[in-house]
């Protein structure tokens, strides 16, 4: 699991004000919250962030803080996010305390691999699911929840229970709802295919 350490500033003002003022001198307004520490309320400098989060783990990097407050030393998780919905921008981030110990709950990207069967004979996949929740320690999460595909024919489904997931790590659910699926009318498609290429004309229905 990638972990990077992320300074940051601890905030005393508090407010849409205090937080427009933030933006911008082009930093972050953000929160620290979790087990065995009350919130706090920080500053984050954006690039710092994007630095830390850049490698394979990406958002679900354990970070570790450092600064001045009862947060320093702390491994976090980022759990949330808001961004200007025009310019793009961090708006406010949320970061979560972890046990390194205990197991905690992220999402992880699906991500399949090869091309289904079905696809030759002109079906489609579709990937219902884009992100699976897990459970697992925080220094075993996984970068992806991997899906292999080719042997998808048309029809064919993948349910959450058929994913197979890295040893300590495990997909809650109470529905064994569906992540991937092949669909499509083959069939038909080539026999129409084939009449047209053979030239030949099909009777009239009367």
């Amino acid at each position: 699991m990638a972990q990077s350490e992320l300074q940051v500033t601890a905030r005393e003002n508090i407010g849409k004000g205090a937080a427009r003022t933030l933006r911008r001198q082009g930093l972050v307004p953000a929160v620290v919250y979790g087990k065995g520490i009350e919130p706090c309320t920080i500053t984050v400098d954006p690039r710092a962030l994007k630095i830390a989060l850049a490698n394979e783990a990406g958002l679900n990097t354990l970070l570790t803080l450092k600064g001045d407050g009862a947060f320093s030393g702390r491994t976090v998780l980022l759990v949330d996010s808001q961004v200007d919905a025009i310019r793009r921008d961090l708006k406010h981030v949320d970061f979560k305390t972890v046990d390194l110990t205990k197991e905690t709950s992220v999402m992880i990207p699906v991500v399949t691999l090869g091309t289904p069967a079905g696809e030759k004979l002109g079906g489609t996949m579709s990937l219902i699911r884009h992100e699976l929740e897990v459970l697992c320690l925080p220094t075993a999460i996984p970068k992806s929840i991997e899906i292999d595909v080719s042997a998808l024919q048309i029809g064919d489904v993948i349910h959450v229970q058929d994913i197979k997931v890295p040893a300590g790590v495990t997909i809650p659910f109470d529905v064994n709802f569906t992540v991937v699926t092949c669909v499509g009318h083959a069939a038909e498609e080539e026999v129409e295919g084939e009449d047209e290429e053979s030239g030949e004309l099909t009777p009239a229905a009367e």
